[in-house]
Parts: structure tokens; sequence; C-alpha cells
């Protein structure tokens, strides 16, 4: 059709797996816009992550359906955490689930799809680099408000969430204040420190607690009540939700679990606010923030980098280069094989510029 550039794929399915976060509607609006109307492409629409591929609940995108979606928070799409290639699992009538990643592939033939774009954190662009074992074109883009994937420098959803995080830090502080209290406040990040880290500095904690360095909580009773010899009555403490203690850092797995149910807290917030009440005698207070992290419009910077990367996933589709993910390196818009960021975790390292700026302005990462 004169107008349109030329392209390897004519047809791509497009979903959102795991959990949502802002940026996603962004980065939809980027693939398909691009595809659509530079490449004149089929985008077929898949709801609910990887169920609706096994599913077939799918259908064809028109431009009328990714219009006005650029500031909406959530994902059009829907999403699950389902997981094709987890074991099979034994329903309750007795029979055997069916093979899911069978019917992933069978469904990808039948929608006559040329790639699959997936937009998602670790575990969907692991499931994406693996359908690329089954001979399936596969796109990944990184989606997270983690921050933890590896092979881009930042994810979208990161930003609107450090910036949710940051207020609500800052909130935090007037209360704290007033009641000459010290308040917990316990963030997302899964396995990686990254959120704790960069809201935790920008709301001025005065200690941030992260997976990559295990805490004692001598260490933050001391620095706690030397704050308050000061005259300091009052202390912000950010805790990570994957956050742990030195004893708990000696542990296996198995004994780190039976730990975590004997001590019986709701999680790690409140257990560090009692560990902090109980050695330092100061009245501590936990609050969890929860899902808020992961609601509402995406900032600024995120829809420019969600449609950065969607447009560039395009052009990727155009040039028939599968088995990627886009990623963010420096200034720049590239792409990475699947394989890099499959089956890992991006942590904080230990020598990163944060972790010496946090110490650098007095904060106390608990070690």
């Amino acid at each position: 059709m004169e107008g349109f550039r030329p392209s390897v794929t004519k047809t791509f399915g497009i979903l959102t797996a795991g959990g949502d976060c802002p940026g996603l509607n962004a980065a939809i609006r980027g693939v398909c816009r691009a595809a659509t109307s530079r490449y004149n492409m089929k985008v077929i629409g898949i709801a609910d992550g990887f169920r609706g591929l096994i599913d077939g609940n799918v259908r064809e995108l028109y431009e009328g359906d990714f219009t006005g979606i650029l500031t909406r928070g959530g994902t059009i799409l829907g999403t699950s955490r389902e997981k094709p290639f987890k074991e099979e699992t034994v329903l309750s009538t007795g029979d055997i689930e069916k093979d899911k990643v069978a019917a992933i592939k069978e469904n990808y033939k039948r929608f006559g799809l040329d790639c699959l774009v997936v937009l998602g954190g670790n575990g969907t662009n692991t499931t994406g680099y693996r359908l690329t074992w089954e001979g399936l074109n596969v796109l990944g883009l990184p989606k997270t408000i983690d921050n933890d994937i590896e092979g881009t420098d930042r994810t979208f959803g990161f930003n609107s969430a450090l910036a949710i995080a940051t207020e609500a830090i800052d909130r935090l502080h007037s209360t704290a204040q007033s009641h000459s209290r010290v308040m917990v406040i316990e963030l997302m990040g899964h396995k990686a420190g990254w959120l704790a880290l960069y809201a935790g500095v920008a709301g001025g904690g005065d200690v941030i607690l992260i997976p990559e360095i295990p805490y004692d909580i001598k260490s933050i009773g001391r620095h706690l009540s030397e704050r308050a010899a000061q005259g300091k009555t009052f202390s912000i403490v950010v805790v990570a939700e994957g956050a742990v203690s030195v004893e708990e850092d000696r542990m296996d797995k198995k004994d780190r679990k039976k730990y975590r149910i004997e001590t019986v807290n709701p999680s790690i917030g409140y257990r560090v606010a009692r560990e902090i009440e109980a050695e330092t005698g100061m009245e501590t207070r936990a609050t969890v923030l929860g899902y808020v992290q992961r609601g509402g419009i995406p900032s600024a910077s995120d829809r420019v980098l969600a449609t950065s990367l969607g447009t560039t996933a395009a052009e990727l589709l155009a040039r028939g280069e599968y088995g990627r993910m886009v990623a963010l390196k420096g200034d720049e818009i590239g792409s990475v094989d699947l394989s890099v960021p499959a089956d890992k975790v991006k942590t904080v390292p230990p020598d990163h510029y944060m972790i010496d700026a946090a110490l650098s302005v007095g904060t106390c990462l608990g070690d």
C-alpha cells in the first residue's frame, strides 16, 4: 500500500503480563501506532497475559483502541500472572490441565502471528525467551516498578512508582515530627532495592534497608539513638520488601521461611518497626504503601520511555529482528538478546553511586 514502509512482520500479537504498572498503555500505544501507521501491520490484542493466548481470548486492535490511552494507568489488555512453563496442574476433576505451551503454539499459528510482543518484567521476558525455544518469534519490552530487569538501565513504571513512594515519605515527615516518632515505610521492589534506595534518598530517609545489604538491628538502633541525642526527635526508616537481617542472610531458604513464620509479623516493615522499638525504646509505627505504588497515571518520564521503547519495538518488527528485548542503554534506545534478562534479577551493586550518595549524606544502610 502506497505510503507505508516495507515490513517483514505482517501480523503480530501483543500482551501485557505480570503485575500492572504505569506506562503499559503508553507502551502499547507506541508499538501499535508505529506498527499500523508507518508499517501497515495488523495487530492482535491478547487479553490477560499468556492466559489469553492459551485460551484464544484475542481480538484485532484498530486505531481507536489505542487512541487516548497515553496517560491512562493499568493496561487496556488486562494482565495475569499465568506461567505456561510451570509443571502440569491437576484440576479438581482429577484431569490434567491442558498443555499450556502447546496451546500457545497452536493459537500463535491459528491467528497467523509472525511475532509475539510481550510487555512485562523478569518472568514475562523469561517466558518469552523460552517460547523462542519452541519456535515462536518474540519481542520483549521491560516494564516493572522494581527496575530489576537485566539488560536495560531503566524499566518503565519505575519512575512513576518512585514519585509515588517519595511523596508518601514526604507525608510521613510531618506526622513523625509532630509525634516525635520513628516512622517505618515499607516499599515494593521484590528482591532488589532500587525503589527503596532511590525513594529513600529522594525523601530524606534516615535509614534505608535494601535486600543487597543485610541489616543489623543494633547498628540501626545506634544510628537512631545518636540522632535522638543530637536533638532530632523523629526519624524515617525506608524498608524494601525484600530486606533481610544479617541473621537471615546466613540461613538457607527453608530456614528463613520458617523463621519468618515464627516471628509472626504481617510483613518486613512491621517486623523492623517492632525490632526498632525493642532495641531503642522509641515509639515506632509502620506503614506499608502496597499497591498504591503501582497505580495511577504514568509520569512524564515513563510516558517518554514507554513510547520510545514501543516505537523501537515496531522498528524491530518491521526488520524481522526477533528474539530481542528493547532496552535503554545510557541515552540510547536499542535492544538485547532475550537471553540477557532471562532468569536473572538486576540487583543494586555494592559500588553503585546511589549507595555512596546515601552514605555521604549520613543515611544508615543498616550494616
